[in-house]
Formats: structure tokens, sequence, C-alpha cells
């Protein structure tokens, strides 16, 4: 498997805990971004993948969903 899939996949993982811990935390995109102070496209286009998020956000919705940072990062689906 080449690099470039690997990070693609793993990315694609990070995205997808991202949505389920907003879900799961029963918060709306809107809800999130008003936490954040920044718009609800911006939550919209991190969940998409549209935008690349760096750590300091994602330790900001970590914060906001209550999950540790391995949560997002791990290879486990806890």
């Amino acid at each position: 498997m080449k690099l470039d899939d690997y990070y693609d996949q793993e990315y694609q993982k990070l995205l997808d805990r991202l949505q389920a811990a907003r879900l799961e935390a029963s918060l709306t995109q809107e809800e999130v971004a008003a936490r954040l102070g920044r718009s609800q496209s911006f939550v919209s286009r991190s969940e998409t993948g549209e935008r690349r998020i760096d750590v300091i956000e994602l330790q900001a919705f970590a914060t906001i969903y209550q999950r540790p940072m391995s949560y997002f990062l791990g290879s486990t689906d806890e």
C-alpha cells in the first residue's frame, strides 16, 4: 500500500470518528460551531474532509465532545 493511500484511509477514519463523536454528544453542527466560535460550514467542511484539521482544532473538537485525542487518532473504535 502506498503511503498516500494509507494516509487517506487513516484520515477518513479520523473524519468518521469526528462526526460520530458529535452525534454521540447529541450536538448539531451549529452548536459545535458556536462553541468553537466558527461557522457551521467550518464544522461541516471539517467533518467531510473539504478542509484539513490541524492538531489545535482537533483538540478543540475533542474537548467539546469530551473525548481523548486518542479516540480520534487511535486504531480502535472506542
